[in-house]
């Protein structure tokens, strides 16, 4: 029964309704305590019948409220009142993603700004140990500012009729028991790992956001099919129609960055939400109205697999990084005849040995291998604005080559010590 205006849950006033659905129902509230308006969301009887489903709600929106992330919805407290669960949170002005996407499809920028709001604020929970396990464009608001937000971070869903066939259009939530816990997933954002009832972890999230990013550059979900058990087996056997014939506008540095979020299995994915937002804004610092394509991190496995493949395979790196060597030069060529000579800038300031180095497309993107101190060799990738390096998760490994739309080619084995 939905609450009037007037009525109070704990300390808060209700002032109105704003929506309801699956998850309970929202309200606009008020705080008279601090005078400020806030959101007040009515849970599900099921939480507060389920002992289990309380304790891990509320453990896990304690968690989410210590975030305090700005991409991430902030939550400001918990109770119950007369046998009703709620959560109090900021209130927020706009509309979710599945609103946006309603009037169409977004540009490549557009979609880039929003990926890494949304990449960060996963990234700041993965960092503490927090999984969304059901990020949609329902649990994403964009506020009338234009910021991202998160929403219900850890919020258990209850078990739906996933498996009824319903359409595309209502995708039903499902709950999974698992020998760790409960694993949830809204069905064509479902990592494969989620179908098959596989525990889970960050990286699902990871599947999810570029399930995300595919629907918003083309309209239309990424695994969409009539049923939800047609829509799991697509995810867990099928790969989305490609980027570059969907939408001929989409750089090959991003249409790269979103394959290898949905990459079938987990190890072949970003291994960490950072390094997907490293990569998302690296196309950002593109020029013009679209992002420029740049190199994308970590290198998609498939291509470290493919270096061992014979003579054919050696012969097309030579050749890439002969035309690397032959771009250095004219550009170093250029540079001399522009500035009078070259310049020289420190990128790294940590001892031990650089063996190969190559600058991205960009020409402020640098991929280099190393060994520093007493760590396995990595390869890394820095800026020249920020010297700061980070690790693409590839150990190891020599930089061969970069080509022209961002691709790394990289042999896998150590060749020896650099300078």
């Amino acid at each position: 029964m939905a609450l009037s205006a007037g009525a109070r849950l704990g300390p808060y006033e209700i002032v109105g309704l704003i929506g309801a659905g699956g998850m309970g129902e929202v309200y606009r509230g008020r705080d008279p305590r601090l005078g400020r308006e806030i959101a007040v969301k009515v849970l599900p009887a099921a939480f507060s019948l389920d002992s289990d489903r309380q304790r891990r709600f509320e453990r896990e929106a304690r968690a989410a409220a210590a975030l305090n992330h700005p991409h991430i919805l902030a939550v400001y407290d918990i109770g119950t009142d007369d046998g009703r669960t709620y959560v109090v949170s900021e209130l927020l002005r706009g509309e979710t993603l599945r609103s946006r996407l309603n009037a169409g499809a977004l540009s490549p920028r557009k979609t880039v700004e929003y990926a890494i709001q949304i990449a960060h604020g996963l990234a700041a929970a993965h960092d503490t140990g927090i999984v969304h396990r059901d990020l949609k464009p329902e649990n994403l608001f964009i506020t009338s500012d234009g910021h991202v937000k998160i929403l219900d971070f850890g919020l258990a869903k209850p078990s739906a009729a996933a498996l009824a066939g319903e359409a595309r259009s209502q995708m039903p939530t499902v709950t999974f028991e698992t020998d760790v816990g409960v694993v949830l997933g809204t069905v064509g954002y479902m990592a494969p790992e989620q179908v098959t009832e596989q525990p889970t972890d960050h990286r699902a999230d990871i599947f999810a956001l570029g399930a995300i990013c595919y629907e918003m550059l083309t309209g239309t979900r990424a695994f969409g099919r009539p049923s939800a058990a047609e829509t799991m087996t697509a995810i867990l056997r099928e790969d989305p129609p490609d980027l570059g014939v969907v939408r001929s506008d989409v750089p090959p540095a991003l249409q790269q960055i979103v394959r290898h979020c949905l990459e079938k299995r987990p190890g072949d994915r970003f291994q960490s939400t950072r390094d997907l937002a490293f990569a998302l804004e690296a196309v950002a610092h593109g020029s013009g109205p679209n992002p420029a394509p740049v190199v994308t991190a970590p290198v998609r496995s498939r291509l470290r697999q493919s270096l061992f493949t014979g003579a054919a395979i050696i012969a097309v790196i030579s050749i890439a990084i002969w035309i690397g060597f032959v771009s250095g030069r004219q550009n170093r060529a250029a540079a001399g005849r522009s500035s009078g000579g070259p310049s020289f800038q420190r990128l790294t300031f940590r001892p031990g040995y650089i063996r190969h180095a190559r600058f991205a497309p960009d020409g402020q993107t640098i991929i280099y291998s190393a060994d520093f101190e007493s760590e396995p060799p990595q390869v890394f990738v820095t800026r020249v604005e920020g010297p700061e390096s980070r690790p693409l998760g590839l150990a190891d490994a020599d930089v061969l080559a970069v080509s022209a739309s961002g691709e790394l080619a990289a042999l896998p084995g150590r060749r020896g010590r650099g300078f």
